[in-house]
């Protein structure tokens, strides 16, 4: 056969065999998407006060947090699960009690969000502490209660009404604000997911720490990277597509706006995604 022609038939193969790549991925990360929990509103948690001037404390989870959070040196935040001690898990179940019996409805939006998000990562740390030594959050023993793992376990009452970290973020969070950051704020206490932050949020402070966040976990190698040629992503971006704008260009938009100059290079010219990944490992330290 003519060299030129087998050439062809190559480039012809290498395309179509790339083409079946990329189909692959596109199926991929509308079948995660798939999996993972959807955005639906609960009309309960709707109700808000705009004109209101009253504020939530978050001082306790605030000073929990700069006790037990280290930063190392990969750049990920963990938790001294093992060093909590029993004063301080009393203190932890004290905040939560709190804020169960604080009439939510009554505040403006600013000191709602702060209060969900610290709400959400304030019961996943006590969960782990209950469940404590475990390797992963997904290891934490859920038979006796619903499927969807530990985030479907009805963990605390607020107002009288029974909540999960499933209710929490995606009947709660994600519908009310729409805001793709959210991501980066709650903290599934796993080494992929965005770091916990050392800092409770408050209404003042919320958009700057959500801003840092989406910042530091972009440039962070769990969020984007390029290995070997290829790009590779959090699964945080194919479980929620539809977030940060519903398909692979967009997330590549979304990683371009928060990216940092040796990321905005390697991201140059690219348009899709070559591979996602996740580490479950718990974020744990000694």
């Amino acid at each position: 056969m003519h060299t030129s022609t087998m050439a062809g038939k190559f480039i012809i193969g290498r395309t179509i065999c790339a083409g079946v790549l990329m189909a692959a991925l596109s199926g991929f990360i509308f079948l995660e998407a798939a999996l993972a929990p959807k955005s639906e509103p609960w009309p309960r948690w709707q109700a808000h006060n705009p004109k209101s001037a009253a504020t939530i404390s978050h001082a306790a989870w605030d000073k929990f947090l700069k006790k037990y959070i280290v930063g190392h040196k990969d750049g990920v935040n963990r938790v001294l699960y093992g060093r909590v001690g029993e004063d301080d898990k009393k203190a932890l179940h004290d905040y939560l009690n709190r804020l169960r019996t604080t009439p939510i409805g009554n505040f403006n939006r600013a000191e709602q969000k702060a209060y969900w998000i610290n709400l959400y990562n304030a019961l996943t740390v006590r969960m782990v502490l209950q469940f404590h030594p475990v390797d992963s959050i997904k290891d934490i023993d859920v038979s006796s209660g619903p499927s969807g793992g530990p985030w479907n376990r009805k963990l605390l009452e607020v107002i009288g009404t029974p909540l999960s970290l499933n209710d929490i973020e995606h009947r709660i969070l994600r519908p009310v604000w729409r805001d793709a950051r959210i991501h980066y704020a709650v903290n599934c206490a796993a080494l992929g997911c965005p770091n916990l932050q050392p800092t409770a949020f408050t209404a003042a402070n919320t958009n700057t720490i959500l801003d840092h966040a989406a910042l530091n976990f972009a440039n962070h190698r769990r969020g984007a990277r390029i290995e070997d040629g290829r790009l590779v992503v959090s699964k945080i971006y194919a479980w929620f597509a539809e977030d940060f704008g519903g398909s692979e260009e967009t997330v590549i938009a979304h990683l371009r706006r928060n990216a940092e100059p040796p990321l905005a290079r390697a991201l140059a010219g690219r348009t899709s995604i070559d591979d996602y990944e996740y580490d479950w490992s718990l974020n744990g330290a000694k």
